[in-house]
């Protein structure tokens, strides 16, 4: 018997250590080097993927305050709403860490859930991509950009040769650079994937070869966006880091430090994700969006510049449909003529502003459900397709999100 086990024991290391040699043959061959930091930071530590609570794993900057903070006002009947049962089951089901509804500057809701508070800070994921949409826009007022049809290759050398000089400023922005980059969360070789655990952003998106026409058709690509930053960062002469502290976090009072991922010590932001603020500070740029950019009695961003980052441009996408979603690194969701205009990260994070109620609706969590998609069956239905063409590409639960926080907003108003 105990032969048997030692030989089943033997065995199974056997296997283990072949798989594990074969593994890092594939890494060196490959020179994916950054699968050892990958590995070291989700399976090693009992995690899957990439996590809300990322942020001590990797070197960082710090975004700083200054003394003057906003105040969000607390509405007189502030968290008195009676909960549905069906509506904390769905957010316990999506891990939901913080919900907040304001209104006019009003509190009307503000929940955590496990160990988040108002304090904690959380990953952004890719909600930090209409961050950069901002910044962009406010160096193009600055004068350091000089317009959005700009070529990518005045700003970063490598896209002055190989076709890749026809990639503008505006492709980036709109998710339709053409560019050879695979947008996957699940797959572990992919660009996204080596975008957040490498420690060469820069290399890895300017090797990016041009395989489709610019301008033409949208695909989400988180590189567009690492592009974006290092743009910034070279057109004013500033870290990213640096530039969104003195243009936006101490001009919209956030109350707390955030902090931003980089590559490594020293290195570049990640600015395509990993910008980390607390939910009542990540309000903030909700009203900034839902203000078309304007701050008290200061125009931040230009209001023409806001009107584009919320115009859907004329883009054909996946599903053979015009773009109705996207505009410049903004999600929209035309919501039957009550848009919301929200940001948007990997694990449901959610900036959603509705501007015909002023409201604002932060939603920060672990698990977001899959984008909806035409079901083959319907695709030649044209009543179908009417009734359901908005929310195409939209993640189901934002719908969810924005029903909850109605009810919050008319129960309580």
């Amino acid at each position: 018997m105990k032969k048997r086990a030692f030989k089943l024991v033997r065995i199974i290391g056997l296997v283990f250590l072949f798989i594990l040699l074969i593994g890092n043959l594939f890494i060196l061959l490959t020179g994916r080097h950054y699968l050892y930091s990958a590995i070291s930071k989700t399976y090693l530590r009992g995690k899957s993927g990439p996590g809300i609570y990322d942020l001590d794993l990797f070197a960082k900057t710090t975004i700083n305050t200054n003394s003057d903070h906003f105040n969000w006002n607390n509405h007189p009947r502030k968290n008195t709403y009676n909960w549905k049962i069906s509506e904390l089951d769905y957010h316990k089901n999506w891990e939901t860490t913080a919900f907040l509804v304001i209104h006019k500057d009003s509190i009307l809701l503000e929940k955590y859930w496990g160990d988040h508070n108002e304090k904690t800070v959380s990953n952004s994921f890719s909600a930090a991509k209409t961050i950069i949409a901002l910044l962009i826009g406010i160096a193009i007022d600055e004068g350091y950009i000089k317009n959005m049809d700009e070529p990518v290759g005045n700003y970063i050398p490598e896209f002055k040769n190989l076709g890749r000089q026809k990639v503008t400023i505006r492709h980036l922005l709109q998710m339709a650079s053409g560019l050879d980059w695979e947008e996957s969360g699940s797959n572990p070789i992919s660009e996204a994937a080596e975008g957040y655990f490498t420690s060469d952003l820069h290399a890895l998106v300017t090797r990016q070869l041009v395989v489709n026409e610019p301008g033409k058709n949208f695909k989400y690509q988180s590189g567009n966006s690492q592009l974006l930053g290092i743009i910034i960062a070279n057109a004013t002469k500033m870290s990213l880091s640096n530039y969104m502290e003195t243009r936006l976090w101490k001009k919209i009072g956030a109350s707390s430090t955030a902090y931003w991922s980089t590559d490594q010590e020293n290195g570049i932001e990640k600015s395509f994700c990993c910008f980390y603020a607390t939910a009542r500070d990540y309000a903030l740029l909700g009203r900034l969006l839902l203000n078309k950019g304007k701050w008290g009695n200061k125009q931040l961003i230009s209001s023409n510049f806001m009107k584009e980052l919320i115009t859907t441009p004329t883009l054909q996408m996946d599903e053979g449909t015009p773009n109705q979603r996207y505009g410049l690194h903004t999600w929209v969701y035309f919501n039957q003529g009550n848009p919301v205009y929200y940001f948007r990260g990997y694990r449901g994070q959610y900036i959603l502003t509705v501007p015909k109620d002023e409201l604002i609706i932060v939603r920060l969590g672990m698990k977001r459900e899959k984008d909806f998609n035409l079901p083959e069956k319907k695709i030649s239905n044209v009543k179908f397709l009417n009734q359901e063409q908005e929310k195409i590409g939209h993640s189901p639960d934002v719908f969810n999100y924005i029903i909850n926080g109605y009810s919050i907003f008319n129960t309580l108003k």
